[in-house]
């Protein structure tokens, strides 16, 4: 099929524009008519090899907690995804849904349908809608996927909140830095120099500083970027800069404790989500796999699925890597011994999801003081090294 770019027409006479695979323009013309939509011209679009972006989580929420209403009230899936096609407000996510409805015309499965869109629709959920067609409980898995990708919403809130809040009162204290090198001590020097008499050491180490800023400020500027995409290139050279990367990530002092929690309460969701929905245990890992977003976790849990295909048991599987904490050997193994290994799972989510809300105040609470005494430092020397020559001169005036 090609890549249309079209411009059409809805019913209430609004022009929109967007893009549809189709085999040709009379194909194109009736896969717009599903949705609702009068083709006005079209022409091949020269970008599909440019790739598309993924659709957003709270697209991805909508659909998939008013597909779970709709099939849970009993209304068959057809209809609902046509419901759906017509009310989503993203036209590319529109035209994902009314392929979904041809698809399925068509013979084939939702899940099938759905993997043929991995920009909208990742393996966990093409897994999981899968296990629900297999199982019957096709509604229980969207209410999974919909509770599974607020979570993930939520997440990724505290992972920005983590980055952010230091990177913002940082920004403010590099900002007052170069404000007082380059604008403020300068104005003093003539004043200090002007005393005539022997400029103290930490005087000299400003003066020098406030110098070193005004001469080679956009070196300063320019240092921490370059260092930035240096980093960036090396780590994306081989899959070994990567791997020592993310453990670097996982060991780093503040965020590194932090982080761990945010990735194993995702894999233990996920994992509890899928293992509830039917998938056998090996795809939850292999799956998971994908979600944890970080090398060091990633091939611990391939070595845990190696060990599992040799006749190990879960429990001693993931005990072997030496990566997962006691905590999440200590539920793997009440949760095989009760046949509960889903419920045990969100145990673990749940409790790190916890750990890392109160963690993240913690480090909230510890950056502004922290940053405050670095504010206070700076302008206390500032004011040393310029007041220190004057106590000088009057410690030397006679009375």
């Amino acid at each position: 099929m090609a890549l249309y770019s079209y411009r059409a027409i809805n019913d209430q006479g609004k022009s929109s524009k967007g893009l549809q695979d189709a085999a040709n323009v009379i194909d194109l013309e009736l896969r717009l008519k599903r949705s609702g939509l009068d083709l006005i011209n079209a022409k091949l679009d020269t970008g599909k090899y440019r790739g598309r972006s993924k659709i957003k989580r709270p697209e991805l929420i909508t659909f998939f907690f008013n597909l779970e209403q709709l099939t849970h009230a009993g209304v068959p899936l057809l209809e609902s995804l046509a419901d759906l096609r017509d009310t989503m407000n993203d036209m590319r996510f529109r035209e994902i849904i009314a392929s979904l409805i041809e698809a399925i015309e068509g013979g084939k499965k939702l899940s099938q349908a759905m993997a043929e869109h991995p920009d909208a629709f990742d393996k966990i959920f093409v897994s999981l809608t899968h296990a629900g067609e297999e199982s019957g409980r096709l509604p229980d898995v969207f209410l999974h996927i919909t509770d599974s990708l607020k979570w993930r919403d939520e997440m990724a809130s505290h992972t920005k909140t983590i980055m952010i809040y230091p990177a913002f009162v940082g920004t403010i204290v590099v900002a007052i830095t170069f404000f007082l090198m380059i604008y403020l001590v300068p104005q003093l020097v003539g004043f200090i120099k002007g005393m005539g008499q022997e400029i103290p050491i930490q005087t000299r180490i400003l003066l020098a500083t406030s110098a070193f800023f005004v001469d080679y400020w956009y070196v300063l500027i320019a240092l921490p970027i370059a260092l930035l995409i240096i980093a960036k290139l090396i780590i994306a050279s081989s899959p070994e800069m990567r791997f020592r990367f993310d453990k670097l990530k996982l060991n780093f002092w503040v965020t590194g404790p932090i982080l761990r929690k945010i990735i194993l309460a995702r894999f233990a969701n996920t994992f509890a989500m899928m293992y509830g929905s039917g998938v056998s245990i090996l795809d939850c890992i292999a799956n998971s796999r994908d979600v944890v977003n970080n090398h060091v976790l990633a091939k611990s849990l391939k070595d845990v699925a190696h060990e599992i295909e040799s006749g190990k048991n879960l429990t001693q599987s993931f005990q072997h890597t030496g990566i997962f904490p006691p905590l999440v050997i200590r539920m793997l193994k009440v949760g095989e011994a009760t046949g509960s290994l889903d419920k045990a799972l969100l145990n673990v989510s749940y409790f790190y999801d916890r750990d890392v809300k109160n963690a993240i105040k913690k480090v909230q609470i510890m950056i502004e003081p922290t940053m405050t005494i670095i504010l206070g430092a700076l302008l206390g020397w500032v004011m040393l090294s310029v007041l220190s020559p004057i106590y000088d001169i009057i410690g030397k005036v006679q009375f």
